[in-house]
């Protein structure tokens, strides 16, 4: 069993691979105005409660996503949707999913993102 202190680790570097997409995305290869800077796009403090992206109010209003990012071997898929949608505030939320070796996913319900598309 991983140790709380590598688990926390594992976490964190998902919350950072999705935090430095956002970036690419929001900062890097944005054309539009407002340009958003890198602390308008953070990643939660370990053991903090709420979202696991942190954006500021300007990126709130270009990202309409909530993120919350589970990088473990067994996910309690419902449980961590639930948890999700308690922290989205009035944006879309979206769960990161991630285990060793695998592919990063998505869960988010159909009918919203039937909505963005």
């Amino acid at each position: 069993m991983a140790s709380p202190k590598a688990s926390k680790a594992k976490g964190r570097r998902l919350q950072n691979y999705v935090r430095d997409f956002l970036r690419k995305k929001y900062i890097t290869n944005w054309t539009k105005i407002p340009k958003l800077e890198d602390d308008d796009i953070k990643s939660q403090t370990m053991g903090m409660t709420g979202e696991d992206i942190v954006l500021s109010p300007i990126a709130k209003k270009l990202i309409p996503f909530s993120f919350e990012c589970k990088n473990v071997e067994r996910l309690n898929l419902w449980d961590s949707i639930e948890q999700a949608e308690s922290n989205c505030e009035d944006r879309l939320p979206i769960l990161v999913i991630k285990r060793n070796r695998s592919k990063v996913y998505a869960v988010v319900e159909f009918d919203k993102l039937m909505e963005k598309i």
